[in-house]
């Protein structure tokens, strides 16, 4: 994978991100179809904000993502964006979810920068996630 620098008028940047969140509980909740439902809404909640997500993997029990965000924008406010859009969303379009939990996610998650390893190898890894 080619890593490229971007700038916009103030910045030049090449920063990316390893997310993981969990339903609350750590329910398994994210099966078919809300496991594909929950990608839509993630790669259309990225790209509304400029972002870019590199992989996702959705896992019946927590989320990894892999997205370069710009330093202006924030990481913090990315994630807090696709929590609360996919919460709502989901929880409309799917009303089981309301019965089994009081809010979709924890009010935590996790966050790395990329950088000690290449991002490919980290493509890789959160590829590979469905299958474990």
């Amino acid at each position: 994978m080619k890593t490229e620098l971007k700038t916009n008028n103030n910045i030049a940047y090449n920063c990316h991100y390893h997310v993981v969140f969990c339903p609350k509980y750590r329910r398994s909740v994210l099966i078919s179809p809300i496991d594909e439902r929950l990608k839509t809404i993630i790669l259309e909640i990225v790209e509304k904000w400029g972002q870019e997500l590199v992989e996702m993997e959705i896992k019946a029990d927590h989320v990894h993502i892999l997205v370069g965000c710009a330093p202006q924008f924030g990481i913090h406010k990315l994630v807090k964006h696709i929590k609360g859009a996919s919460s709502f969303q989901l929880r409309k379009e799917f009303p089981e979810l309301k019965r089994k939990l009081p809010s979709l996610w924890t009010n935590s998650y996790a966050c790395y920068t990329v950088g000690g390893v290449t991002l490919e190898t980290l493509k890789k890894y959160v590829e590979n996630q469905k299958g474990k």
